[in-house]
Formats: C-alpha cells, structure tokens, sequence
C-alpha cells in the first residue's frame, strides 16, 4: 500500500487522499495546490529537514479530526499535526507524502469557570487570546512563552512550552489537567479530570504533554487558573561578569525569595539590544539581571534582593518604582532574540536546562565554544530555573560559518548533560535534538519510550521522525 502510493505520480496520490478526505470535511477544509502546502512545510527551527506534505487539512470541530485520522489509518498516511508553527525543534515539520493536519481553526474559548478556577479550550486558541479573557474575570494563567502572541494552547501542550515566569509558576504542564485526544485509529479518548485533586490510573494527561503530537491529537484541553496576582514590579541589576550574576541568582534563590521572573542577559544580547534599539543600555555590562515580584510588597522584596545583587557583585541596582518603569526594563529582554536575529540574519536557538548551582559554569562553557568556533552566541536565560537560550548567530548562505554553527549547538548540549541538564527545557526534541534525547534517556529509557509509542500509534503515522 505505502509502496504503491509513493510510487504513484504526486497528482495522483494527492488526488485520491483529497478525495477521500472530501468525503467527511467541507471542501474549505482541504488544500491541495502545492504552493499553498509548502508553506505549511516547516516551523521556525534551524537544520532541520522538512518534506513535501501531500494535503492541508484545517479541521473546525473534533468530528473533522476523527474522519482524517481514519482515513489516514486506512490508507497508511503519515499526519503532522501543527499549531501557529513557532516552535523551534522542528516538531512541526512535514514529511514527504503526509497530511498536515493544521489545527489553528478550532480556536474557541469553550468554557471559563471561575468558581472551579479552570478553562475549556480548543487547541487553535493563542496563548494571549486566553491570558486576556481570563484576565477579565480577575483570573491569570500563567505559561507564557515568548510567542505568547502568536503560539496557540494545543502548541504549548504539544512541547511543554514554558516562559519568564516558570521561576514561580512551572511550565504549561503543571496547568494542563485534562485533555480529549483523538488517537491514531480516530477513536476519542478522554483524560484526567476538571476537579482539583484527583489520582485515578496512570496520568496519561501528562504522557500527552510534551509528546509533539506523536501520540494523539489533542482536541480539547481542560487548563487550570489562578488568581490574578497584583502588578509585578522589576529591579534591573548590572554585574562586571556572568559569574557575578549567576552567584546572585543562587543567592536569590538559596535566600528563599520567589520572584514572578528572573531572567540573564550576557554582553553579547545586551550590545545586540543597544544595537537594535537604542535602549542605551550600559556597554560595559558583561550580564544583565531582571527580578520581578508581583507580591503585594513588591518594593520591600526587590530591595531585598537588590541586597543580594550587591553582595554578589553587582556594579548597579536599578528597581522600578511603577508598572511603567518595570516594563519599560522588560522590553529589552523581550527583544533579546529578535536583536540576536540581526547581528548576522539566521540564529540557531539552543534550550539547555542546567541545575542553577550549574549556571556559572553553563555560561562560562558556552564563552569557551563561542571562542573556539569564532561565533558569536548570545545568552539570554531564565536563570531561577537554570533554562539557558544560547543563541548563535550565523550567516547561512556561508556553509563554513554554517557547519560551525552546528557543531557549536551540539558542543553546547554535551556541555549541558555534563553539568547534570537536560537537551530541552521547554522547546521540545523535534527533529532537531534526537539524538541527544537517546544519549540522556539511555538505551532502557528509549526502549521504554519506544514502547509507549508503539502502544498509541502502532502504524507509526503520527508525526513520524520525530522525537525518537
């Protein structure tokens, strides 16, 4: 079957699939002009490789989900599922041949309940589409990743997505406590739960989560809420090396302090800023701290913690008096990777979570393979939880340049399991960390892992080629 189908002339094959998928969607649903499908190829990862997809479908309901699954079932079709496509693994990435089932049409906020403190959603939803409407009822979910405005929940969920205020409020996994799943055969499976406690069977919720689509689609999604916090304030704090600032963050944290974010930037993304923006950021900076407190004293802990940045070295303390003041702070992180974007035109974002006892050595290393390669990588990091975003800056259309972009990434996800870290803090495996996943897991834990999937998908036509 698989064999006959690729050997069959693309207009052919595409034909026929179309055809059949056109049998249970609207004719909306399904895009079939190559032009229009390969921009649907890829996500916004370096190196890696992406196919040719065969058809677009864009679902609007669950029923729509459950036919393409079937469909793809019966004739052995590879299905991609996507969200906004700003990950950067490669985790969205087409194969040759697949379906790419692009689920950003099944967009609505379902339910927000603020007596059970939870939202129903359907997985096109964007993040800050959310963030605002449960803003409105008094109510926060926290997950933001820097794509906030543009990534949707069922994206997140698909990589365990996090953002500045993991420090304080975890990832999007700690949020997500149920889930509807279409599996690979299109039957519907529900998990977990909508109540505040529960602990029955294993927690197949969380084996979704994360999972980048290569064990269900996910359909819907139950997020836990809480309470919006009082109005965060920022303390800016400048240090004469990027061990100084990280002795602070282990001082911070050791001190029991819970900042809302704590974030790093080197000299490299704080000069790429200036050269940006113009924020007149200090150029003598070798790393920038930011602390944030949305407690309701927040002036009394950045004092507190403006101490500790003293003590630790730090050369100037700067804390915000109003929200003015602190997001004026806040913009020159957010520009971080965008600046990193323009000292050379293409970066390749790694995402090394090291212990943050760990921190000083990560950066120190990371230093040390910027020298070696002759590049230059920027480090921005959510440093209260040791997750560092080097970032190398490189010309491709330079294949020297290009090679040794690469082996720099890889150079630096060795340096991270050195120092006891994981490949990916929150951007998931992809295509583009496999094999480093096989050497943190070990041939037991990919076995096993191997398993689970062959237990969800045992055709293997959900995302294959990724993650493992």
């Amino acid at each position: 079957m698989i064999m006959s189908r690729i050997e069959a002339p693309r207009d052919e094959v595409t034909g026929n699939l179309a055809d059949r998928l056109l049998s249970g969607l609207p004719a909306e649903a399904v895009l079939i002009d190559p032009d229009i499908t390969a921009s649907y190829a890829n996500d916004m990862a370096s190196f890696c490789e992406a196919g040719t997809p065969a058809v677009v479908v864009l679902p609007r309901t669950v029923e729509h989900v459950q036919h393409v699954m079937r469909i793809a079932t019966e004739l052995r079709v590879p299905v991609v599922p996507q969200g906004a496509r700003t990950g950067l693994s490669g985790a969205a990435n087409a194969s040759d041949g697949c379906i790419v089932l692009s689920l950003v049409k099944m967009d609505r906020i379902l339910e927000i309940n603020p007596v059970d403190r939870i939202a129903v959603v359907e997985p096109g939803v964007i993040n800050a589409t959310l963030s605002r409407a449960v803003n409105e009822l008094g109510l926060y979910y926290p997950p933001d990743p820097s794509s906030w405005e543009m990534c949707t929940i069922g994206g997140n969920i698909g990589t365990a997505s996090g953002g500045l205020c993991c420090v304080k409020y975890g990832v999007t996994a700690e949020y997500v406590l149920g889930l509807d799943v279409v599996l690979a055969d299109g039957r519907l499976m529900s998990t977990g739960r909508r109540t505040a406690k529960g602990v029955a069977g294993y927690d197949l919720t969380r084996l979704f989560v994360g999972s980048e689509g290569s064990l269900g689609i996910v359909v819907r999604a139950i997020l836990a809420l809480k309470p919006q916090p009082p109005q965060q304030l920022v303390l800016a704090a400048e240090f004469g090396s990027a061990r100084a600032a990280c002795d602070a963050v282990v001082r911070i944290m050791e001190g029991g302090h819970v900042p809302s974010l704590l974030e790093l930037m080197d000299r490299t993304t704080v000069k790429a800023v200036n050269d940006l923006a113009h924020m007149g950021l200090p150029e003598t900076t070798e790393a920038l701290l930011l602390a944030a407190f949305d407690t309701h004293d927040p002036a009394a802990d950045l004092a507190a913690v403006g101490a500790l940045c003293e003590a630790a070295g730090a050369t100037q303390v700067v804390p915000a008096e109003d929200a003015a003041e602190s997001e004026l702070l806040l913009q020159a992180r957010r520009l971080s990777l965008t600046a990193l974007e323009a000292v050379k035109g293409t970066t390749m974002i790694d995402d090394v979570c090291v212990p943050r006892s760990r921190l000083g050595d990560m950066l120190e290393g990371i230093e040390r393979v910027a020298e070696k390669y002759s590049l230059t990588i920027g480090v921005c990091a959510h440093a209260g939880d040791g997750n560092t975003h080097p970032t190398v800056c490189f010309d491709a259309n330079d294949p020297d340049e290009s090679r040794r972009a690469r082996e720099s990434f890889d150079e630096i996800m060795a340096l991270g399991l050195e120092l006891g870290g994981t490949i990916t803090g929150e951007h998931g495996v992809g295509v583009l960390k496999k094999e480093w996943l096989a050497r943190e897991l070990g041939p037991v834990g990919v076995e096993m892992q191997r398993g689970i999937k062959a237990a969800f998908d045992p055709l293997g036509i959900l995302n294959p080629g990724k993650v493992l």
